[in-house]
């Protein structure tokens, strides 16, 4: 019998057999600066570490992870590289916007633009605004001002769901000059 083609394992009276499952490849665990470096460059450029681990030469995620934890320097390397991911995100939302969708042209001559494709830009532009935010808050998240006053200064908001905090520094503001 080939290789390829095994005979599946036989089921006990009224069970169904157990479906053979590969066993993965053996993935290295050494943690070296050479595979810390590629991983890093790739998250930097953008790659989710999902699919830069899905290579065969690359640790498994879970590794990655302990050796976030037990190398300092590979934990400031991928910090690093995580945060530049930000910056790669929003190079990308400004390549994806000036794609020009195709143009499809109908039967009677009318030209119009593949609408499924302007989705799928839109969904792609707003993964990457949302993982550039959390990424990188200070600088894409959303801005969140509150208003008050503080040491004779008065700060503005500009979100609306600051009111009750605003409440709060009023209450505060009165029981000081009341004490």
């Amino acid at each position: 019998m080939p290789e390829t083609a095994k005979k599946p394992a036989k089921a006990a009276k009224g069970k169904p057999a157990a479906p053979q499952i590969p066993r993965p490849a053996h993935r290295p665990v050494e943690y070296t600066e050479d595979i810390a470096d590629e991983i890093c460059w790739r998250i930097t450029h953008g790659e989710p570490l999902v699919r830069i681990c899905a290579d065969q030469h690359l640790p498994h995620v879970a590794t990655i992870y302990r050796w976030l934890i037990r190398f300092p320097l590979f934990c400031d390397m991928y910090t690093r590289a995580r945060e530049e991911q930000a910056d790669t995100n929003a190079d990308e939302i400004l390549a994806i916007a000036d794609e020009m969708p195709p143009e499809y042209t109908d039967d009677k001559g009318r030209t119009t633009l593949d609408h499924t494709y302007i989705a799928w830009q839109k969904q792609r532009i707003e993964a990457r605004k949302w993982t550039a935010a959390k990424l990188k808050p200070r600088k894409y998240g959303e801005r969140v001002a509150l208003e008050g006053v503080e040491d004779g200064a008065a700060i503005k908001t500009e979100d609306m769901n600051a009111n009750k905090f605003l409440d709060v520094i009023k209450n505060m503001e009165m029981n000081k000059r009341a004490g």
